[in-house]
């Protein structure tokens, strides 16, 4: 591949070039390939549909088998026949039409996780709109902006735990980094049968919802240090977000019961007994987007051999930081570039943070590595992400003191009554839990205090926000005590959900509104 493609979006690659190889981003059902063709045919259709106006999908959802790599088929929930669901690429700016058949037993939704989509079309059941019934059908229509790394999944009940996902990728006009090809990794945690609320265990502690190393604020406030963007410690809790020494990460330091008993960890839908593999050559820029659908498991990624360099996080561009490994909680996405200059076979490990099963895998092989069926991992003793190396190129404008202000207690159920198995926002279960009261224009501060043992990654709909130097919509939050805090300009009118991105917690009423008065 010569310069002048160095930074060519794949989707327009693939028009000028024909036939060309891409990274899967959904895995037909019962298909195990790693790079699926792309036919001339199959882009000419792409050019006849694509009319200057945009994209328009159907999207089915109905069950169906899938092989994952376990030597035995098994009945989940799909997205097109596929699992995971079909890449949707689009340019920044086009309109965006997908139209939702539910093929389902039960109710469901699409939302459009990461893009502030208008507010009819966020695809919250009871807060933005009805959950379409079986055999009904929703339009979905948006303008696709921000360009990002992005995701789509069901927001019904615990549908995503089901495989009710996939990519959603809006193409940036001018990518600040160049890169030669690139490679879409989804992390996921697979159960061989239908998720239930009653698999996990009700939330460890009562009381006042501290489980061990729980205690009072650290200064008193409801902050970490610094207190706010920008400040010193980010407004974040000791060492600066995940991965930071003390931050309550480590294996085992979340009780058991938070999670399901998954059957292994998947990389685009395959276990890793049989894994993806992403060809490359010596010497180019490879752009690695990687996201997090899982419906309970955060990960510490790396990939053997290499660095990454970081350069976008929750799909807004950042100066790029040079890492061997980051951690990526439930809904948030990273993409990074990876430098191909260590020939041979190597292995993209994401280990969970919380969890006994062994990490997804996927591998990264050099065109004359020879097909041995080992790979050497990361050894994740190098330098980690946190949250504080991440600066935004576009930082929201925020200047001045908060219109508003909430101090927020993240925490697990109260001891007896009728809420001793929820996980609750300042002790409110939701949907029995009062909004938040925002006004159009409002600068918006967030400050949360995590009183649990267990991870929280708390993601906003409808906005991004800024934490520290970062843009993002998604934080983790790490247990035992961690603060962080965000602020965010109330921009985009209507009824918000705010909510952790562990299903299991969100279906126990972790959860809140932001509502516009």
């Amino acid at each position: 591949m010569d310069d002048n493609d160095r930074t060519v979006p794949r989707r327009q690659a693939l028009r000028i070039g024909g036939v060309t190889l891409f990274g899967t981003a959904g895995l037909t059902s019962g298909i195990g390939s790693a790079a699926l063709e792309r036919t001339a045919q199959e882009n000419e259709d792409d050019e006849a549909r694509d009319d200057g106006g945009g994209l328009e999908e159907t999207l089915v959802a109905s069950s169906g088998e899938v092989d994952v790599g376990a030597d035995e088929s098994t009945e989940t929930w799909l997205y097109e026949e596929q699992f995971p669901g079909p890449e949707l690429r689009v340019s920044e700016g086009e309109t965006l039409r997908v139209s939702l058949e539910n093929g389902l037993p039960e109710g469901t939704t699409i939302h459009w996780h990461g893009v502030p989509v208008p507010n009819p079309m966020d695809g919250v059941p009871d807060v933005t709109q009805d959950p379409v019934s079986s055999d009904g059908t929703f339009e979905y229509e948006y303008e696709a902006s921000p360009a990002g790394t992005y995701v789509y999944h069901s927001h019904v009940g615990l549908q995503l735990d089901r495989g009710l996902y996939g990519p959603l990728i809006v193409e940036e006009e001018s990518p600040h980094v160049e890169y030669d090809r690139e490679y879409t990794l989804q992390f996921d945690d697979y159960l061989a049968e239908a998720p239930a609320l009653d698999s996990i265990e009700a939330p460890p502690g009562g009381g006042d919802g501290m489980g061990p190393g729980g205690g009072p604020e650290r200064d008193g406030d409801g902050m970490g240090p610094g207190g706010g963007p920008g400040g010193d410690g980010n407004g974040m809790g000791p060492d600066g977000g995940p991965g930071g020494d003390g931050d309550g990460m480590g294996p085992g330091s979340q009780m058991m019961g938070q999670r399901p008993p998954y059957e292994g960890l998947l990389v685009n839908g395959r276990l890793p007994s049989d894994p993806p593999v992403f060809e490359v050559e010596e010497g180019e820029r490879v752009r690695l987007r990687f996201i997090n659908p899982s419906s309970a498991t955060t990960y510490r990624v790396g990939v053997g051999g290499h660095s990454l360099t970081v350069t976008h996080a929750d799909g807004r561009p950042v100066e790029p930081v040079e890492v061997d490994s980051f951690v990526m909680s439930m809904g948030e996405r990273y993409d990074a570039i990876l430098e191909a200059d260590s020939p041979g076979e190597w292995a993209v490990v994401a280990e969970p943070v919380v969890g006994e099963e062994d990490p997804a895998e996927a591998r990264l092989r050099y065109g004359d590595a020879s097909e041995n069926g080992s790979a050497e991992g990361p050894g994740f003793d190098g330098r980690e992400l946190e949250y504080g190396d991440l600066e935004a190129l576009e930082p929201l404008e925020l200047d001045g003191e908060p219109d508003r202000t909430f101090d927020l207690t993240l925490s697990g159920g109260m001891m007896g009554g009728a809420d001793a198995d929820a996980w609750t926002i300042d002790g409110e279960v939701y949907p029995d839990a009062d909004p938040f009261e925002i006004s159009e224009g409002d600068h918006v501060r967030v400050r949360m205090v995590n009183r649990s043992p267990a991870i929280h990654p708390m993601h906003l709909h409808g906005h991004f926000f800024q934490v520290g130097d970062a843009v993002k919509d998604t934080v983790l939050v790490a247990p035992h005590g961690d603060q962080v805090t965000f602020d965010f300009r109330a921009d985009n009118p209507g009824d918000w959900l705010f909510h952790c991105h562990n299903v299991y917690h969100l279906e126990r009423g972790m959860a809140r509104v932001f509502e516009y008065d």
